[in-house]
């Protein structure tokens, strides 16, 4: 490994002597017993394997071998050479300008490495050796460069997401306009969108058993618990498609059954003997700790059963601590299950009577803002937004989603589901392609192509301006031939888009509703197919002649050219996933299928894990669900890949091996496995009975068991006073079981909530019952003044339950209004209505508070916390991707070569990874409503980070899909050309893995980084210096050694290997951002000045 010296002008003076001495002492290459090995070779293999000597046993500076004893003959340094190796190259190594390039393009490369190394130039003196390093890598290490946070900040804040990007909303100058947007925003929802019906379904099923518990006789049918009808069409509601509606009626019974069965079982135990009515309190709280775990459990790992872990929670709290007594009345299980009955019944009739969503709409929605985002980045050329990269992103995950939604559950559909999956993967398919198109060219903008040609001609006649001025005409050619054919086909791309959204919304019966302006609405999907057909064969002449044209024979490795191709090859591309996309949409409107009712078809284990969108938005929650939820899923894919661990093939065999004794495959990647050596020979622990109870028991660690802990612990605390002597009377004149149901409704598995959180659920508590004991005073209890009340406060609430980004604190609103407002109206007010307003108010506000307290003092969910984690994993996660790239796509052997399923792996991979940054950005926004007490929160490191990181992984997937076109290994068959490659590679690829788990490192335990890291700079300038040096040897050698290619595929070749070597080369400066923005968050290691007060260097 290299470091930095202290004093420079000392290690000059040493440097050059001892290059002086090594060069005067440094023996002869290639003898005559080696120009006899060679001598069957080709001239190209052997020039370097001639080059290429074996280690010695000893060599000092002079020269002098020495014998087998190992002592040096010289009392000078000398250099053990058992692990070392004659270089066949320079033996000073320059970090600058050491190589001059073959071609514009290739120095590009090297230009903008310089940039990134120092500008000190260490020249290193190897002596002409270098080091085997057998699974070991040679870093080097360079003083980084001063920061400028100012600067850094100021460019971090162009990658803050929207909802950080505006004002906070409690700034006092900003109150008053954002409250105002948001109700003009509101009014359009309600005026222009579907919320409108789906909060009219919502409201009219609460209202109508709102106004059944108000008849007098239907009141005294249900029983003194007949508000239970209205809560049950509040969980329930009818604002949801007739899939969700039927899932959630079968769902919320079948919970509801299940919590008055155990609840009846508790109570016969609890009072079936005289022993056992002594102590029924204990009775009754064992069954409600054990119920209450195992749903609490439930509720974390299936999501699916949301909605029946959720009544049945609310129907055990109401038999074991409602009317707490040893007297049980068995009809009170029919007082709260019928109630509940009636309320489903009237959400189901609701929901399939009132303009009833089958399934189709969420779909759609997804389709048309899928198409809407792809022609935003078919907008060409403009400059670059991050924003509409963003929204691409955003709509590839939603699409993903609502096609499993939709495959989910139960619909009535014109589509089918099966292709509904084909459509999605030929959509993403399109995103996909439409993000390898740069956003910038030069190939419509004529004007500034022949200002460059007139210039190159004007000036000097020098070789250099004469290559620029063949650059400039062949420049000026391509766009003069590709410029209109390329500007044809992206319009027709662009008419493609609208022509499939138009077909699939008219299919859908929403033409009207999602439709792009200016869309002819009775187009057909041939029509425009056959439009994209056309451009694309008029592309493919041009591109054709272009290919045959002599002048353009020699440009390919032009830079510009280069780019230009860049630009025009992507398109070409996209437009063939384009045409794939019009051809399904054309067979889906050719087939003209009718309504027809679709079952649920996703795997029933995987949707154990899933809900509907309106389940997952009810329970509260939804980006740290969301974000939970896509984390866990990469996480299992990456963990299949690190389960693949590589076995580098021994230098020398084994002697097991010579002798004919098979040994375990060595070099390549195995299946790591845990065995232990027994008598029996080896034997897989995991078939243990031992290890299978260690799973379980380290299985119940995770966070189900913490919230179920959670659960028990509060339910369970509250729930003392009904069980009580001394207490019971008060908590069953009040109803104090409510806070027990509150604190169960509100509590989450992750999002506890913060400060914010708390006051909202608070005042949305104290509103609701306040203002249901108003609605019962108002008219002393007349139903019609009760009725209008309702109206006027469960309309917004009901809105904040169902459709806003605050559903827990409008449920708990609903809830307490009606229990105030019914239970008022059922006994009369007894005592009083400011007695039964006052009393069940404090108990819904101590479940509010006890809900959120609980989950700030257990395990606690922490954004910020969570932010700096998930960028840990995320940087694990692009380190294994990248040493997957570079196993699978660029350093692999013969017969190797990445398969199609390969190909789809990777692309199901990168897909999960963006939904990941997604993800992150939706997190990362969480953080702007935690109280710290240091200060605010700054979440400008971390957005740069995110955006740094996904930068990074872009150009990943750019090295990726370059290699298909070309092979990287271009020496694969040359066994020698590999060895001097080998160690070189291995140090490029190293280093970079090594910054990676170094900053994950740091980012996952909050240490600060190291002040030095390995230059991965410094790496990529060896091996391209390398690489360019074995090309001139090989070159000068034998110029028939490169293959001859058709002049198609070489141009191909050329134009990917330029932007495969680019896309490695961006992947080292984006690996110094994460670096600099990493260190901006933990921080970097410091080290205190020497006592020595020459040196200049600060440890």
């Amino acid at each position: 490994m290299s470091g930095l010296p202290n004093k420079k002008s000392h290690q000059k003076h040493i440097r050059d002597e001892s290059a002086a001495q090594g060069n005067a002492a440094r023996p002869q290459l290639g003898g005559k017993g080696d120009a006899e090995e060679s001598r069957g070779r080709p001239r190209a293999l052997r020039r370097l394997s001639n080059k290429t000597l074996r280690p010695w046993p000893r060599l000092d500076i002079e020269g002098n071998a020495g014998g087998s004893s190992g002592r040096s003959t010289s009392s000078a340094f000398g250099v053990y050479m058992g692990s070392y190796r004659r270089s066949p190259y320079q033996s000073s190594v320059s970090l600058r300008g050491s190589s001059v390039p073959g071609s514009a393009r290739a120095s590009i490369n090297h230009d903008r490495i310089d940039e990134l190394l120092p500008q000190e130039d260490l020249d290193l003196e190897t002596y002409g050796l270098e080091e085997y390093r057998d699974g070991l890598f040679d870093a080097m290490f360079f003083q980084p460069p001063p920061l400028d946070k100012v600067k850094l900040l100021k460019d971090a804040e162009k990658t803050l997401p929207f909802p950080l990007s505006k004002p906070r909303p409690w700034v006092p100058r900003e109150i008053i306009p954002k409250h105002w947007h948001d109700m003009t925003h509101l009014a359009y929802r309600l005026t222009r969108t579907r919320a409108g019906v789906k909060l009219a379904k919502s409201f009219i099923c609460y209202f109508a058993a709102y106004i059944i518990c108000l008849i007098p006789a239907c009141r005294r049918w249900l029983g003194p618990y007949n508000y239970i009808m209205a809560i049950s069409a509040v969980l329930n509601h009818s604002g949801r498609s007739v899939g969700s509606q039927l899932d959630g009626t079968f769902l919320t019974i079948l919970g509801t059954a299940a919590g008055l069965g155990w609840g009846s079982l508790a109570l016969y135990v609890s009072t079936a003997t005289a022993p056992s009515r002594e102590g029924y309190g204990g009775i009754l709280s064992v069954f409600l700790v054990l119920f209450t775990a195992i749903i609490a459990w439930v509720r974390c790992y299936y999501m699916r059963f949301y909605q029946a872990v959720i009544c049945a929670g609310v129907a055990i709290c109401f038999m074991c601590l409602a009317d707490v007594g040893t007297n049980v009345s068995w009809r009170r299980v029919f007082d709260y299950g019928i109630p509940w009955v009636l309320g489903q019944a009237i959400c189901l009739i609701v929901g399939i009577c009132v303009s009833p969503d089958a399934g189709t709409r969420s779909m759609a929605f997804a389709i048309h803002n899928s198409f809407k985002a792809i022609r935003s980045t078919l907008e060409l050329p403009r400059q670059y937004q991050s924003s509409i990269r963003r929204r691409l992103a955003a709509s590839f995950v939603d699409l993903s989603q609502a096609v499993r939604d939709f495959t989910i559950e139960l619909t009535v559909s014109r589509f089918a589901p099966d292709e509904l999956r084909e459509l999605r993967n030929l959509i993403q398919g399109v995103m996909r392609s439409v993000q390898t198109i740069r956003t910038t060219t030069i190939l419509f903008n004529p004007v500034k192509i022949e200002n460059e040609v007139a210039i190159a001609i004007e000036g000097d006649e020098s070789p250099r301006t004469a290559q620029e001025s063949i650059s400039a005409e062949a420049t000026r050619l391509i766009c003069k031939t590709l410029a209109k054919p390329t500007r044809d086909l992206i319009d027709a791309m662009d008419n493609a888009i609208i022509g499939a959204n138009t077909v699939l919304m008219r299919i859908a019966r929403l033409q009207f509703t999602l439709r792009f302006p200016g869309a002819n609405d009775g187009v057909h999907a041939d029509e425009v197919l056959n439009e994209l057909r056309d451009k694309r064969y008029e592309f493919d002449a041009a591109d054709e002649t272009l290919i045959n044209d002599p002048r353009l024979t020699g440009s390919y490795s032009d830079h510009e050219v280069v780019q230009l191709f860049l630009f025009v090859h992507p398109v070409r591309q996209t437009a063939d996933k384009v045409e794939a996309l019009l051809v399904k949409v054309r067979d889906i409107e050719r087939a003209n299928r009718g309504l027809s009712i679709n079952l649920p078809s996703y795997p029933f284990i995987k949707s154990l894990s899933r809900s509907n969108a309106q389940v997952r938005h009810d329970r509260g929650g939804l980006t740290a669900g969301s974000f939970f939820q896509s984390k866990r899923l990469l996480e299992r894919t990456m963990n299949d890949l690190q389960s693949q661990v590589y076995k580098p093939a021994p230098r020398h065999p084994r002697v097991s091996e010579a002798a004919g004794v098979e040994g375990r495959t060595m070099g390549q990647y195995e299946e790591e496995r845990e065995v232990a050596i027994d008598s029996d020979g080896p034997r897989d622990p995991t078939t243990k009975l031992r290890y299978k109870i260690w799973t379980v028991l380290h299985r119940l660690q995770d966070f189900e068991s913490r919230f179920a802990f959670k659960v028990v612990l509060v339910t369970t605390l509250l729930s003392v006073p009904a069980w009580l002597d001394q207490s019971r009377g008060w908590w069953n004149a009040n109803d104090g079981w409510w806070a027990v149901i509150a604190v169960w409704l509100l509590m989450h598995p992750r999002s506890g909530g913060n400060i914010q959180d708390l006051i909202a659920r608070s005042f949305c508590a104290v509103l609701g019952t306040v203002w249901g004991g108003l609605a019962y005073g108002a008219g002393n209890g007349s139903p019609y003044v009760m009725g209008v009340f309702a109206a006027i406060f469960m309309i917004p609430m009901l809105y904040r339950f169902t459709q806003s980004t605050h559903p827990r604190s409008g449920i708990i609103g609903c809830i307490s209004y009606t229990v105030v407002s019914l239970t008022a109206y059922t006994d009369h007010a007894q005592p009083s209505i400011v007695t039964q307003t006052w009393t069940r108010g404090v108990a819904f506000l101590v479940g509010v508070m006890a809900a959120v307290v609980v989950n700030w003092v257990f395990w606690p969910f922490v954004a910020r916390h969570e932010l700096r984690k998930s960028l840990s994993s995320m940087m694990l996660h692009a380190a294994i991707l990248y040493r997957g790239v570079v196993g699978k796509y660029i350093y692999y052997g013969e017969g190797e070569e990445p398969s199609k399923e390969d190909v789809e792996r990777s692309e199901m991979l990168e897909g999960r990874l963006r939904e990941g940054f997604v993800r992150i950005r939706q997190l990362m926004a969480l953080t702007r409503h935690e109280i710290r007490l240091r200060g605010p929160f700054d979440p400008l490191p971390s957005s740069a980070l995110i955006a740094a990181l996904e930068r990074f992984f872009d150009h990943l997937i750019s090295v990726r899909q370059s290699s298909l076109y070309f092979r990287p290994t271009l020496y694969a068959d040359n066994p020698v050309a590999m060895e001097a490659l080998l160690s070189v590679r291995r140090d490029a690829v190293a280093a970079i893995l090594m910054n990676l788990y170094i900053l994950a490192g740091a980012l996952r335990s909050g240490r600060p980084v190291p002040r030095y890291l390995p230059s991965a700079a410094a790496a990529r300038k060896r091996l391209l210096d390398r690489m360019h040096a074995l090309e001139t040897e090989l070159r000068a050698a034998d110029q028939a050694y490169m293959p001859n290619q058709p002049r198609y595929t070489r141009r191909w070749a050329d134009v990917y290997q330029y932007a495969y070597s680019a896309a490695l080369t961006d992947i080292v400066e984006q690996l110094q951002q994460l670096q600099r923005y990493t260190k901006a968050i933990t921080g970097e290691v410091g080290f205190d000045p020497p006592d020595d007060p020459g040196t200049d260097e600060t440890y």
